[in-house]
């Protein structure tokens, strides 16, 4: 318990110390963000707001992990890489939206954020990625998973590495469609850790248990900075190295599918985007939303950002704890 808390201070620090030395650098280099013309017109105003904010984060995690643990446990050490390279893979998507936006300025073209690396070279890379956790995860933790509720667990067998692979690449993606109003990533994701923390120091994990212990310190750390008027975004680089944190955590302490209830912001902000797409093509243009992720909807409904956030962080609170009575039944 005293060397998580240790992970989060010395995560939290760090974070709030590195952040307001980033910001002019990022202004001078000119990596700002790129708002869509098609999204809320609120959020216009926030264009050239610095963005890779993530990386204050990454680096301030990876720290605090160096300090309390000196990565002597290698599942900790292969968490944090796959944390690492799921932040590369956002950083470079960051940068070359940003490089290509000055390009499309110069030309005197409209900028679309929908810009950055191929999506379908990112999946690739994200599947591989998925697939050295699942291989490791498969041999180190073995293939079952626990049940919520049911005090047991389920051999996945073969299913295992499939399962484990799309729990990540889904969770990692969905805290990154979450991530669109300011604070709302990072409050939402510091919520949740606090339940995989203490699942983890639950179940004897204690090493596994820094990883989330310094995400949460990392999270505190930039919403200094991050909640509304946001001065700096943490970017893909941020909210996929928070995802891909939040699943590492699950995976080594084999509780995926409590992802589901205390993350359950993050599913209900996948869904709605599913739903949206899917409902606008068989439609023809029809929508269910107003406009999705289902953040935006209330936007649009007249509620202010403050609002929205609030909201969201409070039912989210409420699904970790609802998360801590079925842990508490479960284990």
């Amino acid at each position: 318990m005293s060397t998580s808390l240790t992970a989060a201070l010395i995560s939290f620090a760090l974070t709030a110390a590195a952040v307001p030395l980033i910001i002019p650098l990022l202004h001078r280099l000119r990596m700002g963000q790129a708002e869509r013309e098609l999204g809320p017109e609120s959020h216009l105003k926030k264009a050239g707001t610095p963005t890779m904010g993530g990386v204050a984060m990454i680096l301030s995690v990876g720290a605090a992990l160096v300090i309390t643990d000196r990565f002597r446990t290698a599942s900790l050490s292969l968490g944090y890489v796959i944390v690492f390279v799921y932040g590369l893979i956002g950083f470079l998507d960051d940068y070359i939206k940003v490089v290509q936006k000055g390009l499309m300025e110069k030309a005197g073209a409209k900028t679309d954020a929908s810009l950055g690396i191929r999506a379908s070279h990112k999946m690739v890379l994200q599947i591989l990625a998925a697939a050295a956790l699942a291989f490791y995860a498969r041999e180190v933790t073995g293939t079952s998973i626990l049940l919520p509720f049911t005090m047991s667990s389920f051999d996945l067998g073969w299913a295992y590495v499939p399962f484990v692979m799309f729990v990540l690449v889904a969770v990692t993606n969905a805290v990154n469609l979450t991530d669109g109003l300011d604070g709302l990533a990072a409050g939402s994701t510091l919520i949740v850790m606090i339940f995989f923390t203490s699942v983890s120091l639950f179940l004897g994990l204690s090493e596994l248990a820094l990883m989330p212990a310094a995400v949460m310190g990392a999270c505190l750390g930039f919403l200094c900075y991050n909640f509304n008027p946001a001065r700096i975004f943490m970017g893909d680089t941020g909210s996929m190295a928070l995802g891909a944190a939040l699943a590492v955590t699950a995976v080594f302490t084999r509780t995926e599918l409590f992802i589901v209830t205390a993350g359950l912001l993050f599913v209900i902000e996948t869904v709605s985007v599913i739903m949206q797409v899917g409902y606008f093509k068989l439609t023809h243009g029809k929508r269910i939303f107003r406009m999705a992720p289902i953040h935006h909807h209330f936007e649009l409904c007249g509620w202010p950002e403050t609002r929205v956030v609030t909201v969201f962080w409070i039912f989210t609170a409420v699904c970790v704890m609802l998360s801590m009575i079925m842990a508490h039944i479960s284990f």
